[in-house]
């Protein structure tokens, strides 16, 4: 059954999955879990955090420099995701010290679909949303358009 982004909640509401979401890069899993967490929020496609003890952490480097706020999670630092001699640069963000209604986020990375070979949810191939900077996940059981589901690639 579909969900549409326009009955998420606002502020985001946070919560766990069971859903077998992974991420790839040059050939390789850099995150596979089926404990993830989704952000929910109105308007935006969730957004999955994936717990650090799912994540390969030797392909993500700090990028340094740069932060950005959210009002309802805090201060985000980014990730560039390297494997071999493929750098996505801030490709992953994490709330080190996320804001007392998301504690839940702590120690949970998510990722942009973009800069990623492949990003899936139960082997569904995830399109990237419209609006880079939010980077939620556009899959078929996801309204983004009020009345329509809307599919921006993927296979």
């Amino acid at each position: 059954m579909a969900e549409s982004v326009w009955d998420y909640p606002r502020p985001p509401h946070l919560e766990p999955t069971d859903r077998l979401v992974r991420v790839e890069l040059g050939g390789r899993v850099v995150a596979e879990t089926r404990s993830a967490l989704r952000v929910l929020e109105t308007s935006h496609p969730p957004n999955y955090y994936i717990p650090l003890e799912d994540i390969n952490a030797s392909l993500l480097e700090p990028s340094g420099g740069r932060t950005s706020f959210c009002e309802w999670k805090g201060n985000a630092t980014y990730f560039d995701v390297v494997v071999g001699d493929r750098r996505a640069e801030r490709a992953a963000w994490t709330y080190p010290d996320p804001t007392p209604s998301f504690q839940q986020l702590r120690g949970y990375v998510a990722f942009y679909v973009a800069p990623m070979d492949r990003c899936t949810v139960d082997d569904e191939v995830a399109a990237p949303e419209e609006r880079p900077y939010y980077g939620g996940w556009v899959t078929s059981d996801v309204l983004v358009e009020r009345g329509t589901v809307r599919r921006t690639g993927g296979s």
